[in-house]
């Protein structure tokens, strides 16, 4: 890429941050909104997951390809196809009638979304070849991140306060609009010079390893989780993994350089984002349900009781890159994950009706914890690579958050319903016709439906029930959550401490880009 200037630096990075943003505003607006998806559509726990879960499952999937589609063709107008895509999608998921179809839109959401997400922090790292510059771009990035958090919710909020829950999905198509033109305005291209060829082999075992994971987990609950299919899901994955990596470790051009692990700054900095998603994603699933269906809030008041976690998201996303070279990455990551997995352990010994002071203390430790492990993390894994492969570094560290996310929604949404359901069959649930009371282990929405239809005396009974079933889910799922950021804090001790902020900078013996001129 050709020397900018700071002001088209600085345009550049406010081009790919409103992309950025509109991807994430996707994810905490459509959270807010499941309760409403319950009671509308009809959805139950399991669709809820696949709701959340088609758009990251698709993402995760195809970001590696896409990151190196970006690559070869060009880093612009993949960015210009992937918003154009998601602003189409976003708009016909608006118009869906049922949970079946918006779940089949939200995979091809995802899609376009990996087409998006790799080519922000690419052109990032092109735009900024000096490593502290960088990382702060990074911060600002990882900031923005966290914005998206805060304001989904309340905008999800606002909008289901006065129109119908499609209105969450169309809000996002501006948002891509304005982004894709900006873009088309301001960001050169750029463009990987060995333009690799599309990985198919890799692309298919991939897809598969993790399409087939998320599904035996999400499916688990139902089935159990030591039933045949379930061990045959989990087995055959391993066994697909493997593949992928046997094919990846023979192609002179692969889709994920899988040495590139046995670089400790790379593999404890993937560990520790997708730890960090894992667990974020699945707050945000549990959390807005907690919020509306246990405490009654509505999803404007829902929106704003979560600002504290998304806020301190992005202080400590700002404050991670600025200290980053001051402490050691080892150090704001270890600590950051061990924040975010002591707020975790403190909501598993929480009461159901606990002050909200104390939850805004839990967020904040949650957030700030965040935010000092991703920014971090993100910038040691691309400081491995070159510029020119720059595609393929972002996109590792976006599959790595949306795997992780996946996973989260995943495992901790499946973990809660297996208890919940379990806690509930035991219940006077079963005073309720077979249909309603089938209806209430599967979705929290339908109990709260059945316990407002139910008569007078059997009613408080009832909703008493139904809170200390989600409860119990909840306390569990967060123990769960709490033991994966302690796994990922051990892990995170592998990465490098201290060192000089010009160190490891690239310096790239071939032209990483295929100039544009510049604008003014």
């Amino acid at each position: 890429m050709p020397s900018l200037s700071p002001r088209r630096r600085l345009a550049i990075l406010a081009t790919v941050c409103l992309a950025v943003f509109a991807i994430n505003l996707d994810t905490t607006i459509v959270n807010v909104a499941l309760p409403d998806l319950a009671r509308q559509l009809g959805a139950t726990t399991r669709d809820l997951q696949w709701i959340v879960d088609g758009y990251n499952l698709a993402f995760a999937a195809l970001v590696l390809t896409a990151g190196s589609i970006g690559d070869r063709f060009g880093r612009r107008p993949v960015l210009l196809a992937g918003l154009a895509g998601f602003a189409i999608t976003s708009g016909i998921g608006a118009l869906c009638t049922g949970a079946g179809a918006l779940i089949v839109v939200r995979f091809v959401m995802g899609a376009f979304a990996a087409l998006i997400f790799p080519t922000t922090l690419s052109i990032i790292t092109n735009a900024y070849p000096d490593r502290g510059e960088r990382a702060k771009a990074i911060g600002v990035w990882g900031a923005v991140t966290g914005l998206g958090v805060a304001i989904g919710p309340v905008t999800g909020g606002l909008l289901l306060a006065h129109f119908w829950w499609g209105s969450v999905f169309l809000a996002l198509v501006p948002v891509a609009i304005g982004a894709a033109a900006l873009a088309y305005l301001l960001v050169p291209e750029s463009r990987d010079p060995a333009q690799a060829r599309i990985d198919v082999p890799g692309l298919i075992t991939s897809s598969a390893a993790i399409g087939l994971l998320v599904y035996t987990i999400i499916e688990a609950p139902n089935r159990g989780w030591t039933a045949p299919w379930s061990l045959a899901g989990f087995a055959a994955t391993a066994v697909i993994t493997a593949a992928f990596v046997a094919i990846e470790r023979r192609r002179d051009n692969p889709m994920l350089d899988v040495s590139l692990f046995r670089t400790p700054a790379f593999s404890a900095a993937s560990s520790a984002v997708t730890v960090a998603f894992f667990a974020l994603f699945g707050f945000i699933f549990l959390i807005t349900q907690y919020f509306q269906f246990i405490r009654g809030y509505g999803a404007l008041s829902t929106g704003v009781r979560i600002l504290p976690v998304a806020t301190t998201i992005a202080v400590g996303s700002v404050l991670g890159a600025r200290l980053a070279g001051r402490v050691g990455t080892r150090v704001l990551v270890v600590t950051g994950l061990l924040l975010f997995g002591s707020a975790f352990a403190w909501i598993a010994v929480s009461p159901t009706y606990m002050s909200y002071s104390v939850i805004v203390a839990q967020m904040i430790l949650m957030g700030t914890g965040l935010g000092l492990t991703t920014a971090p993390a993100t910038e040691s894994i691309l400081s491995v690579l070159p510029p020119a492969k720059a595609g393929v570094g972002s996109a590792v560290n976006d599959a790595t958050r949306e795997t992780g996310g996946t996973l989260g929604v995943a495992i901790i949404g499946s973990v809660f319903t297996s208890i919940y359901a379990h806690h509930l069959s035991g219940s006077t649930i079963a005073a309720l016709p077979q249909n309603v009371a089938g209806a209430a282990r599967e979705s929290v929405g339908a109990a709260m439906t059945a316990a407002a239809h139910a008569g007078p005396q059997l009613r408080p009974e009832l909703i008493a029930d139904i809170n200390a079933s989600f409860m119990s889910g909840l306390h569990v799922a967060c123990l769960v959550a709490a033991g994966v950021c302690g796994l990922g804090a051990l892990a995170a001790l592998m990465l490098p401490g201290r060192r000089p902020a010009q160190a490891h900078q690239p310096a790239p013996t071939t032209p990483a880009a295929t100039p544009e001129p510049a604008l003014a």
